[in-house]
């Protein structure tokens, strides 16, 4: 068969599979409960709700961070910051914070924040899901609440979340924060995570209770105390790396139930301000997250290869058989390559309006999506080998 014919052939196969692919996967991300912002409840209503804060070099963060807690308009809540060993700034900015909030507490205008020496993490246990038992142990609300050191309370997160769990009948509330996303890395690379963890874990079937999916956002983790001791808490899962996954995958296993829901307006999150870190962190989710799903690591390997590689060299190649004077055949090659860049561009340019980054970056889509394919194939490696994953200093294999 003539080769040009065989080229257009390829590329009006790859024109539907890729319009086709690019409509489910930017279709995935949809939340279909959001958590509006409401005033407190009166104390009366308010059993009290123990906030968790694990800060292992959280040196950059915890001083936002706690302010936005100690400023929350729910009238009934302790904070307890689990100092995990770190080893920068963090426990003495700790010290700092304590007393001017001890001071203020004795006025009645701030809660306290009790401030607890993380011990040695024991053989079998992760970090976090350590640090974040330690805080259970001090902890005394009837509510447990889950916060990242990086993550900013608006001041009615607390009370917007207690009351939407109790209108959803929720035993477990977790939440998808407004993201920040400072450098030229954060907004090439985190917009395609997102859109990945949208494609794994869709909203709607998480808050499904007929199906299995599960995965809460360790950002913000509002549960009920009783139903946290039933699943056994984090002791339960206390290897699991991804334990906010874990623990979504316990609470809805043993029949509760998992609500996860839209709080952008509630809260806001700075995960990570480099390139490095970046690596680190996703390095450390991706195959852990979805070691129980290969077919979609296998699926989101390929399309990010497409999305690197393939995409863009089709593209070259009929832009440059048209010009080199393919005629017909050439020109409808180099559309259905053009038509499809388009088709994917408005998506991405829509995501990143509603990520407030510029449209520009939308046309960085093959450099984030090549880094995120070398993300996922680098961690399946490091679990896989037996090398492990390192976070925050520690190696776990």
């Amino acid at each position: 068969m003539n080769p040009d014919i065989i080229f257009l052939l390829l590329s009006a196969i790859f024109l539907f599979l890729g319009l086709g692919i690019t409509y489910w996967v930017h279709h995935q991300y949809q939340i279909d409960i959001e958590i509006p912002r409401s005033p407190p409840p009166e104390p009366s209503a308010s059993p009290l709700i123990s906030i968790i804060v694990p800060a292992r070099n959280e040196a950059r963060n915890i001083r936002k961070c706690l302010f936005a807690l100690t400023s929350q308009t729910y009238p009934n809540i302790e904070i307890i910051v689990v100092d995990d060993r770190s080893s920068d700034e963090t426990p003495r900015i700790l010290g700092e914070l304590q007393a001017g909030i001890h001071e203020k507490s004795s006025t009645g205008l701030k809660p306290l924040v009790n401030i607890v020496q993380g011990k040695l993490l024991p053989e079998g246990w992760a970090g976090k899901p350590h640090a974040l038992h330690q805080g259970y142990l001090h902890a005394s609300g009837s509510w447990l609440c889950f916060i990242d050191a990086d993550t900013f309370a608006r001041p009615e997160l607390i009370a917007s979340a207690f009351l939407a769990a109790n209108h959803l009948q929720a035993d477990l509330l977790s939440m998808l924060t407004d993201q920040e996303l400072g450098s030229f890395w954060e907004k090439t690379i985190l917009p395609i995570v997102f859109t990945a963890l949208s494609v794994g874990f869709p909203a709607q079937r998480v808050n499904d209770p007929s199906k299995p999916d599960a995965i809460a956002n360790g950002q913000f983790i509002l549960i009920r105390r009783a139903v946290y001791e039933r699943v056994g808490g984090h002791e339960a899962i206390r290897s699991e790396i991804a334990e906010d996954k874990a623990l979504a995958a316990q609470v809805k296993g043993a029949g509760y139930r998992l609500v996860l829901g839209d709080g952008r307006s509630l809260a806001r999150t700075r995960m990570y301000t480099s390139f490095s870190e970046i690596w680190e962190g996703w390095t450390k989710n991706i195959y852990l997250g979805l070691r129980d799903r290969v077919w979609l690591l296998a699926f989101g390997g390929l399309v990010g290869l497409i999305g690197a590689l393939v995409l863009p060299v089709w593209s070259f190649l009929s832009i440059a058989w048209a010009l080199r004077g393919g005629e017909w055949m050439a020109y409808l090659a180099a559309m259905a390559a053009l038509g499809l860049w388009g088709y994917l561009l408005y998506h991405r340019i829509r995501i990143c309006r509603a990520m407030r980054i510029s449209p520009a970056y939308a046309f960085t889509l093959p450099l984030g999506a090549f880094i995120f394919t070398m993300m996922m194939l680098a961690s399946a490696y490091y679990v896989l080998s037996g090398k492990g994953v390192t976070w925050r200093g520690r190696s776990y294999s």
